[in-house]
């Protein structure tokens, strides 16, 4: 694994979402001393908090798998991820509601599930399900730490028996299809090819390795944290700020100070020069491309995910059909992905993401209301309307959203707002997301793995990328993985390990024992 030469002492990480802390922690845990620069007042990144009305607003993802990985951060610095925010496993992780008035709770365990699988669909349905799930269960193990937790220095890298294990169980091949080998019912299919869109990609286009994410979601289980989604990063930037990171809110990077291959020093719009030994970007493709001065050359333009249009709605009333997350399918399918990923148009039938965070956390709203969060897929800049457009069509666009809910049993939904923030594109485009997407590049083959972009740019020897835009990828999970691999870019560590910090342990906690695997190894 290519590193960073020379002294990494002190690290500059520009950015305190969720791959910047993460990358944040596992660097003290590795020694380095650490400066946090954050152009918003406040950690999260996409994961942040807006207040509204007495509303609190969880701006960027709502879904929790894999708590683990945000553990293995904490535990880097003689943290633990319990003792900064309080869990709550979602029983069920999902209710999926269909156009033909059918409904299924989405569990993790396999037992309850294989049971509501059978009450829906049949007995041949369930047997289907308990074959995926094993399936789900060796995709995961094949991928985890060979192909999504590990640092990519050439396409070569992937010449390794693990490679062989996954074509074996057929991950080359198309989600759709590979789902559909062991169940029937497409109302089933569905929920477990979904999550492809989550990688910018349809699920009759996506490789099924790409299934690894419907592991995360059905098998690995779904978690809410008290206070909101936000409340994570909250509490990795306490970690870190404890563990001796000096955090910089509200500081705007213009500029890196370069001597030959190095970069020198962190210039803020305020005119103070930070001086550091390497530096971790975090920021977006374009805007961290455009600090560096180069951008890597590909042979193809890259191609981002569909973008979403988010309603948050505080309201007076809720709808005891809903659950914590619940999943609103149309009728339409394979043409909805055509529609995201091609023509370009808003879905004529579309399929919604309805979370309702107060179900578990009533403090998120004043006494006796309520907050739901409506995602709508939709196409990105690039494929359908422009920023500029979504300005006069997001309101028309939030009056058609609401009368689907209603024609969808949310009756009143209307009437019943107090308080509500819409995202469109224009939004997403405001705060520097290319083409108008908060989730960034999208997962094709030409984009995955050692194709995707690279954490390390050619050129500069001391600066680490992190985030969606680079290696692994899109996500909670995978993004905090991205700092971690950063990390061990910069310390030469293996991602997985951890090294004894110096100085003491907040809490006065001893310090783990390096692990030639890593603490909580999730394979």
């Amino acid at each position: 694994m290519r590193t960073v030469p020379g002294s990494t002492d002190h690290v500059v990480v520009v950015g305190a979402g969720l791959a910047g802390l993460s990358c944040a922690l596992h660097l003290l845990g590795a020694g380095r001393r650490v400066t946090v620069v954050e152009r918003d007042g406040t950690p999260g990144g996409r994961a942040g908090r807006v207040r509204l009305g007495g509303y609190e607003i969880d701006t960027g993802p709502t879904v929790l798998t894999m708590p683990q990985l945000a553990d293995e951060a904490f535990a880097a610095v003689g943290d633990s991820l319990d003792r900064h925010v309080e869990l709550t496993a979602l029983h069920p992780a999902y209710r999926a509601r269909f156009a033909d008035g059918t409904s299924l709770d989405v569990h993790t365990g396999g037992e309850a599930m294989e049971d509501e699988v059978r009450r829906f669909a049949g007995p041949a349905e369930a047997a289907g399900y308990r074959a995926l799930r094993q399936w789900l269960e060796r995709l995961y193990r094949a991928q985890m730490r060979r192909f999504i937790d590990t640092n990519f220095d050439s396409p070569f890298a992937l010449l390794h028996p693990d490679l062989a294990r996954l074509a074996a169980l057929g991950g080359f091949g198309r989600l759709d299809r590979r789902i559909g080998r062991y169940l029937a019912d497409p109302r089933l299919r569905r929920v477990f090819s979904f999550q492809s869109l989550y990688a910018g990609v349809a699920p009759a286009r996506a490789l099924a390795a790409y299934a690894v994410i419907a592991y995360m979601d059905t098998v690995a289980g779904v978690w809410f944290p008290k206070g909101g989604m936000h409340a994570l990063p909250r509490g990795m930037a306490d970690a870190a700020e404890r563990a001796g990171a000096r955090f910089h809110w509200s500081a705007e990077v213009t500029g890196l100070e370069r001597s030959g291959d190095r970069v020198r020093a962190v210039r803020l719009a305020s005119g103070e020069r930070i001086a550091c030994d390497a530096v971790v970007l975090t920021c977006e493709l374009p805007a961290a491309y455009g600090l560096l001065g180069r951008a890597p050359k590909r042979p193809v333009r890259l191609r981002h995910s569909p973008s979403a249009v988010v309603l948050h709605a505080g309201t007076d009333r809720t709808w005891p059909d809903l659950a914590h997350h619940t999943l609103s399918f149309g009728a339409a399918w394979e043409g909805t992905f055509d529609e995201l990923t091609r023509s370009g148009r808003l879905m004529s039938d579309p399929s919604l993401l309805i979370t309702r965070p107060t179900a578990h956390d009533p403090g998120l709203a004043p006494p006796g209301r309520h907050l739901h969060y409506v995602l709508a897929p939709c196409p990105n800049t690039d494929v359908g309307p422009s920023a500029a457009q979504w300005r006069d069509l997001g309101p028309r666009y939030r009056d058609s959203l609401i009368a689907e809910l209603e024609r969808r049993g949310l009756d009143g939904f209307a009437a019943g707002i107090q308080e509500e923030l819409l995202v469109t594109p224009a939004d997403w485009t405001a705060q520097g997301h290319t083409a108008g997407s908060p989730f960034s590049v999208s997962h094709t083959f030409a984009q995955t793995g050692p194709f995707r972009p690279r954490n390390l740019v050619r050129g500069v020897e001391n600066v680490v990328l992190a985030g969606c835009g680079t290696t692994p990828g899109v996500g909670v999970p995978t993004v905090l993985v991205s700092g971690k691999l950063a990390a061990a870019r910069v310390t030469g560590g293996a991602p997985g390990g951890r090294r004894p910090q110096k100085g003491p342990a907040p809490h006065g906690a001893p310090i783990p024992a390096p692990s030639a695997k890593g603490a909580h190894d999730p394979s």
